[in-house]
C-alpha cells in the first residue's frame, strides 16, 4: 500500500487531469499546452512519461533525490565542529564569514543557518516590530549631519584590567563611521576624539547627539527656563567648543531618532566583540588597533551607502580656529588688584610687562588645554602668567588671631583691674564731688 501511495502538489494534480484528457483524446497536445502554459514539446514528454510510468510521469524526476550541488557531508561535519569549537555564539552570517576566512570552508549563510538549526546550535526566531517610528530621510551630503554617541558595553568580555568605552561618529548621509575606544567617557577624551576627526575630515555642519551632560545642561533654573522657551540654554564646555567652531547641535529626543549610530553599536557589539575575542585583544591599545585595521574598514566597505549628492559638506579649518584654544576647558576669572587670578585652587601672577590699561578688575578667559597647560587671554591677546605661591591663611589659634581677640576683648589689660561697677560711687555723687556745678557757674 505504501508503494502505491503518490503525493502530488496542486499543480501536479491539475497537470495530471489535463494529461488524462489528452490521452483519452478529448484534448489535442496544442490545447493541453495552452491550458498548462507549456510548450507542445514538453506536453509530448509528459505523454511519454505517463505511458511509461503511469501517474508518476507528472512528478519531477529529482524529487526525493539529493541535489547534484549538495555540499559533502564531511564538509558539513567539519563546519559544525568548527562552529561549536570557536563560533558557538556567532550568528549564521558572521559564522559563515569566519569559516571562509579562518577555516577555508565556503558556505552560504542560509545553508549554514539550516545546518546550525539541525545541529541545535541556532534557533529560529520571529522578527517583530514592537513600535513603529517614522522614517527620516538621510541628509544629502557627506558631512552635513554626524551622529555622535557612546556605547557602554563589556567590549573585552572581562579580559582587560579596566573598562573601556566605545565612542562613534556616524555620518548620516553615508553611514561612514569614525570611532575610537576611550579609557573614560569624559570631556577631555571626547575633545581629543573631536580634534582627530576635525584634522582628518574638517568641520561638519551639524552634530546629532543625545541629551547627555557632555552636550547639554539639563539642571538649574536657566535650563528650566530654556525648556519653557524663556531663554537660551546654557552651554557646556563641548557645546561652547562646537559653537566656536561654527558647528550646529541637535538634541535627539529618543534612541530611535539616532538610529544609524544605534544600529552601528548593535553590529559592533556582535562583530567587533567576537573579532577581538578571536584576536586575543586584552587592552585598549590593541582594541583600537583592531578597530582601525579590521572593523572600521569592513564597516565602511560593506555597510555604507552612496550619498544622494557627491558634494562633501565638511568645511576646512580656518586661521581663527585654533584647536588648542577651542578644544579646552574654558573659564572666566576676574583679575585682582595685584594682577593675580585664581584658577582650580592655584594662584597665577600676570607678568609686569603684560599689564595694560583696564586689566585690573577685568574679566579674562582662562583655558586649561588638553596638554595640561594654562593660557590666559585678555581681549584679543594672550598674557604671560606664572604660578605663584598662595597667600598664607591665618590659622585658628595662631598668634595673630590671639592678638585680635586680646584687642577686642580687653580682659587681658590691667587698667580696670579690681574695678567693680556695683561697689563704685554713684555717677551723680562722683559728679558733685568733682565740682562740675562750680565750673558751669
Amino acid at each position: 500500500m505504501e508503494e502505491d501511495r503518490l503525493l502530488l502538489t496542486r499543480e501536479e494534480r491539475d497537470r495530471l487531469k489535463v494529461m488524462h484528457e489528452t490521452l483519452e483524446g478529448h484534448l489535442t497536445r496544442k490545447q493541453a499546452a495552452q491550458q498548462l502554459r507549456l510548450s507542445v514539446r514538453q506536453v509530448r514528454r509528459l505523454v511519454r512519461g505517463l505511458r511509461k510510468k503511469g501517474d508518476r510521469g507528472v512528478v519531477h524526476g529529482l524529487r526525493g533525490r539529493p541535489s547534484n550541488r549538495k555540499i559533502a557531508a564531511a564538509t558539513e561535519r567539519k563546519a559544525l565542529a568548527a562552529v561549536r569549537r570557536r563560533y558557538a555564539d556567532f550568528g549564521p552570517t558572521l559564522a559563515s564569514e569566519y569559516l571562509a576566512k579562518e577555516q577555508g570552508i565556503e558556505v552560504s549563510r542560509e545553508t549554514l543557518r539550516q545546518w546550525m538549526m539541525a545541529g541545535g546550535i541556532w534557533r529560529s526566531r520571529r522578527q517583530r516590530v514592537e513600535e513603529v517610528h517614522l522614517w527620516r530621510e538621510r541628509r544629502d551630503c557627506f558631512g552635513e549631519l554626524v551622529q555622535w554617541d557612546m556605547s557602554d558595553h563589556d567590549w573585552l568580555e572581562g579580559r582587560g584590567a579596566s573598562r573601556i568605552y566605545y565612542v562613534a561618529l556616524i555620518d548620516d548621509a553615508t553611514s561612514r563611521a569614525f570611532a575610537r575606544f576611550l579609557g573614560h567617557d569624559s570631556l577631555v577624551e571626547n575633545l581629543r576624539l573631536l580634534w582627530t576627526y576635525l584634522e582628518g575630515f574638517g568641520r561638519m555642519v551639524e552634530v546629532y547627539t543625545d541629551w547627555d551632560s557632555l552636550f547639554a545642561v539639563n539642571h538649574g533654573r536657566a535650563a528650566q527656563a530654556a525648556r519653557e522657551g524663556w531663554g537660551e540654554r546654557p552651554k557646556t564646555q563641548l557645546g561652547r567648543a562646537l559653537q566656536e567652531l561654527g558647528i550646529g547641535w541637535i538634541g535627539a529626543r529618543s534612541a530611535q531618532a539616532k538610529g544609524r549610530v544605534e544600529r552601528h553599536f548593535q553590529v559592533a557589539q556582535d562583530r567587533l566583540v567576537k573579532g577581538m575575542r578571536l584576536a586575543g585583544v586584552r587592552e585598549i591599545a590593541g582594541a583600537n588597533q583592531y578597530l582601525e585595521q579590521e572593523f572600521l574598514p569592513l564597516w565602511n566597505e560593506r555597510f555604507t551607502v552612496l550619498p544622494s549628492s557627491p558634494t562633501d559638506a565638511h568645511r576646512p579649518l580656518l586661521a581663527q580656529h585654533e584647536l588648542a584654544a577651542i578644544l579646552s576647558q574654558v573659564e572666566s576669572r576676574v583679575v585682582a588688584c595685584d594682577y593675580t587670578i585664581r584658577f582650580e585652587g592655584r594662584l597665577y601672577q600676570i607678568a609686569r610687562a603684560e599689564v595694560v590699561t583696564g586689566l585690573r578688575r577685568a574679566p579674562v578667559r582662562v583655558e586649561k588645554r588638553l596638554d595640561g597647560t594654562v593660557a590666559v587671554r585678555f581681549r584679543d591677546r594672550y598674557l604671560k602668567v606664572s604660578e605663584c605661591e598662595l597667600r598664607p591663611k591665618v590659622l585658628e589659634g595662631s598668634a595673630a588671631s590671639g592678638m585680635r581677640r586680646q584687642r577686642s576683648g580687653g580682659r587681658y589689660y590691667d587698667w580696670n583691674k579690681g574695678f567693680d561697677l556695683k561697689k563704685s560711687v554713684p555717677l551723680w555723687a562722683a559728679a558733685q564731688a568733682s565740682g562740675w556745678r562750680r565750673e558751669l557757674e
